[in-house]
């Protein structure tokens, strides 16, 4: 595999990764944009990008095509619904919640890894090509402070937000690629006109 990878040939790798899922759970809906998940890590979930993150993102899809409230404290806390979710898709979990996130600190279990191993390991190179591509000559450029906080680059990420309340750090022109819909109310996150205003 080439180390000139792209972020759109990680994208299409992440999106061949969640059909993967949904051969086996086929009431995952589609992933909207994976270009949002590129070079992100997620407070909430506690994990960088990587399978495990994303079956813990299809958690949430699952839970949302069910209408089951999955999180609360604005999609921080993971609730028992998710956990019963997360182990029907092949998590385990601590047996204790964590008292901030809850259930969300969740692994792969030693069948799921057996069942997603050709999937995890063509996973496992795509992030590497494009962690590869991507470092580029970093004592000579600078990407600014997006860089500095794990993007991948695209630019200056601004709060988008959902008619539920729920939030993310988006960069308006991944937004403007295609919508993403919130896990929790199904409604499409947007960034609020002052913020994109001043983004623009």
């Amino acid at each position: 595999m080439s180390t000139t990878q792209t972020p759109p040939v990680l994208a299409a790798e992440l999106a061949q990764a969640w059909a993967d899922i949904q051969r086996y759970h086929l009431e995952l809906p589609d992933l909207a944009a994976p270009e949002s998940l590129i070079g992100e890590s997620s407070s909430a979930c506690g994990h960088e990008l990587s399978f495990e993150r994303l079956l813990h993102e299809a958690v949430h899809g699952i839970a949302a095509a069910r209408g089951v409230r999955d999180t609360s404290r604005a999609g921080r806390y993971h609730n028992r619904r998710f956990l019963a979710i997360a182990e029907e898709l092949g998590l385990d979990h601590p047996d204790e919640p964590h008292p901030s996130s809850g259930f969300s600190l969740v692994s792969l279990t030693p069948e799921a890894k057996r069942r997603y191993r050709p999937t995890i390991e063509r996973l496992q190179r795509a992030l590497k090509a494009h962690s590869a591509a991507t470092a580029g000559d970093t004592a000579r450029s600078f990407r600014g402070p997006a860089a500095r906080h794990g993007s991948s680059g695209g630019g200056v990420r601004v709060k988008a937000v959902c008619d539920c309340g729920r939030n993310v750090r988006v960069v308006p022109s991944v937004l403007a690629q295609a919508p993403i819909v919130c896990g929790g109310c199904g409604k499409p996150f947007r960034i609020p006109e002052g913020v994109a205003a001043a983004a623009g």
